[in-house]
């Protein structure tokens, strides 16, 4: 039948359908919901275009670390510093995603992959738009970031790891650093068995293994957010995602 006869029933009064009939279009809606009879939509405005409006090139800068490392902090500075020189970002954070699109998520294993993999979707939506997205999210495990990796041609992802006193790119902080720090009692809930499966503690994390970015310490202090967001920015301009396209 095809989606002409889903719309022509969806305008129909209901008494105008039969049983056989609604259990038929049901059928075909529940199979074109598993993404079955879908085909990509090409639209003349492209990525390259938006690009060039933009004077920017799209890309993803995925920041990782601990609880407590300085993802957030590090994302909103280079978002800052972004702005400063007049190129549109946005950044997806963590926390923030799940008071809305990953609302109904919770943090088993299969929740933790989905929450991951909602994130690397938009991410290269943003991505296509032309924006340059930062992503801040623990993200522990590396088979999930190299899923988001995946979506995007590789020069287009940027994988940071954040481990300091301050914030990351991937933040190479000890643990126990971000633990004494724990601005939001979370390590300490999670010591006195009160949270389950907590990264670091009771889960594990596993650190990029060829990241673009790392920021740490040098002799115990970690660089201050705006040298570290200068040194995410320095790289992206390096690599020519704040040149005129």
């Amino acid at each position: 039948m095809g989606t002409g006869y889903v719309i022509a029933w969806q305008a129909m009064p209901p008494a105008a359908c039969t049983v056989a009939e609604e259990g038929r279009i049901n059928s075909l809606m529940s199979t074109v919901g598993k993404s079955t009879n879908i085909f990509w939509h090409e639209c003349p405005v492209g990525k390259l275009e938006r690009q060039k409006l933009l004077n920017q090139k799209g890309c993803v800068v995925w920041i990782t670390g601990l609880s407590g490392a300085g993802k957030s902090t590090l994302a909103c500075s280079v978002g800052r510093e972004l702005h400063t020189r007049g190129k549109l970002s946005y950044i997806l954070d963590g926390d923030n995603l799940r008071h809305g699109l990953n609302k109904d998520l919770g943090f088993k294993a299969e929740d933790r992959v989905e929450n991951i993999r909602r994130v690397g979707e938009v991410g290269k939506l943003f991505a296509d738009a032309g924006l340059i997205c930062i992503a801040s999210l623990i993200s522990p495990y590396r088979r999930d970031r190299d899923a988001c990796r995946s979506m995007l041609t590789d020069s287009n992802f940027i994988e940071a790891r954040l481990f300091g006193d301050a914030s990351y790119v991937f933040m190479n902080i000890p643990l126990e650093v971000c633990e004494k720090r724990d601005a939001k009692g979370l390590y300490k809930l999670a010591r006195a068995g009160k949270i389950k499966g907590f990264t670091g503690i009771d889960d594990p994390y596993e650190p990029p293994m060829n990241c673009e970015i790392e920021i740490q310490q040098k002799d115990g202090v970690c660089p201050t957010p705006s040298a570290m967001a200068g040194q995410v920015v320095s790289y992206l301009e390096e690599k020519g995602f704040l040149e005129d396209q």
